[in-house]
């Protein structure tokens, strides 16, 4: 018999039953992890030098899926930075012509690139709804973890995304900002945190936005390595593990939710992707060509582990932890 990983003990301590799939409401897609910062929080290491790539015959046939699963409502797409991948564009047009809900996690700075001027136009044409990292509010703590002078870049995006009738009222444009603490502790609530930015953002700056989801840095990635430098790990570990939430997990987004990696394999979230834990069925790896329909993972158990406490930690949420409107944190893909 396997033994049951930490979670999954807790799980059961707390009288909940094993985590199982729904029907699939959200693709995340993960386009691959280049991208134009190298973040000290990101879970999948994504940076200038990371090489991966979804390649355009992988994402026709990622398309081709969406077409076949009528039970998805949004198309999340993510990376590292989503935007500097090839397909980018195609994918949003072609997921907004099924009538389906599209959001892209971005990290602002990408959107002022020179060969992205017509970018964040594209966006709002297309009612893309934008989920854009803003650790804080002040140019120390957004540089401290992202690099010198993108706090400042970050604020220029902003003002460019409000100008293009972002987060204006009756706009329909959704743009939501996402923070997570500089180091190894949880952030506070997200409805004091959001107040305040949403106080020194205007005053500061002349800038708006919908809404603010404060989200836990999880243990694995690039994130971890840190942990690790600084003799942290354990410590932080134990406080996601004593910080658990049972009422998190009935809303935990992994239930309706499947991420297809850049190369087409299926998992049940983006942390699972990043430390390898597939979906799997009869014992093999599924992915985008191995299944007819998204339908057909109804059923499956959710794959967890120790990472999986950042998901249920009592402050807040994880990236696309829990779903957004259903407790006073929300959910995101920083």
């Amino acid at each position: 018999m396997l033994r049951r990983n930490a979670f999954e003990r807790r799980l059961t301590e707390s009288g909940l039953p094993p985590l199982t799939r729904s029907a699939v409401k959200t693709l995340q897609i993960n386009l691959g992890g280049l991208c134009n910062q190298s973040c000290t929080h990101c879970h999948v290491d994504a940076g200038p030098s990371n090489r991966e790539r979804m390649a355009p015959d992988t994402a026709a046939a990622v398309f081709q899926l969406l077409k076949r699963s009528p039970s998805v409502e949004v198309v999340d797409i993510t990376g590292g930075s989503p935007e500097l991948n090839e397909n980018f564009i195609d994918l949003i047009v072609e997921t907004r012509a099924l009538g389906k809900r599209v959001t892209t996690q971005c990290n602002l700075t990408v959107l002022l690139l020179p060969k992205h001027e017509s970018l964040p136009a594209f966006l709002a044409l297309n009612q893309v709804e934008v989920v854009a990292s803003l650790p804080g509010y002040t140019a120390e703590n957004v540089d401290l973890q992202r690099g010198e002078g993108v706090f400042d870049k970050s604020i220029q995006a902003l003002r460019l995304l409000n100008e293009l009738g972002y987060a204006a009222e009756d706009s329909g444009l959704i743009l939501n900002l996402v923070h997570n603490p500089p180091g190894a502790c949880l952030p506070a609530f997200q409805a004091g945190l959001e107040q305040d930015y949403r106080e020194r953002l205007r005053n500061d700056f002349g800038i708006e936005f919908n809404h603010l989801l404060a989200v836990n840095n999880m243990p694995i990635g690039r994130f971890a390595e840190n942990l690790h430098k600084r003799g942290e790990y354990e410590d932080y570990m134990t406080l996601l593990v004593d910080s658990f939430d049972a009422e998190r997990v009935k809303t935990l987004m992994c239930r309706d939710l499947v991420n297809v990696k850049w190369d087409g394999g299926l998992y049940d979230c983006d942390f699972n992707r990043a430390v390898d834990l597939p979906l799997a069925a009869n014992g093999e790896p599924l992915n985008i060509r191995s299944v007819g329909s998204l339908s057909e993972l109804g059923g499956l158990p959710v794959l967890t582990d120790d990472h999986c406490f950042g998901c249920t930690a009592s402050n807040t949420t994880s990236c696309r932890g829990v779903r957004g409107g259903e407790s006073d944190q929300g959910s995101a893909t920083s």
